[in-house]
């Protein structure tokens, strides 16, 4: 991990953990470990003002270049679930893909428990989008 902890903007922050609170009833299993397993982990995320946040850093609206152990190679956008899209390839957090690569950075790799079993990924490349500007901490 490149910075040995997660990083988490503040607003994205609060909205996280607003969200992970709404979503703790969630029926499926798979998903319900994954958002306690995030919960878990931003206990002892680093929380930064926006100025402050490295470039490289998995947030809200990032474009992320993932790559797994078996193979397969995808490009993906972490977004809020009312953004969601399969067609835009667009994830939101409260999916298993969302919640394991969230405050990660570029470079990074993440060993998650999937729906299919265990996957360790290998995050090569952040982008930032013009959209995580105008992020609005409501839900």
């Amino acid at each position: 991990m490149k910075y040995k902890t997660l990083i988490i903007e503040k607003k994205e922050y609060v909205y996280l953990k607003r969200i992970l609170n709404l979503s703790g009833y969630s029926e499926d299993i798979e998903i319900q470990k994954s958002l306690h397993r995030l919960n878990e982990e931003i206990k002892t995320a680093q929380v930064l003002d926006d100025e402050q946040m490295p470039e490289d850093i998995i947030r809200f609206n990032s474009k992320i270049t993932v790559e797994s152990e078996s193979g397969w190679k995808k490009t993906i956008q972490i977004v809020t679930p009312n953004k969601r899209s399969a067609a835009e390839s667009k994830i939101s957090i409260l999916t298993p893909m969302g919640a394991a690569l969230f405050g990660y950075s570029e470079g990074d790799e993440v060993e998650w428990d999937f729906p299919g079993g265990k996957q360790k990924l290998k995050l090569k490349k952040v982008e930032k989008d013009l959209e995580q500007r105008d992020f609005e901490v409501s839900i």
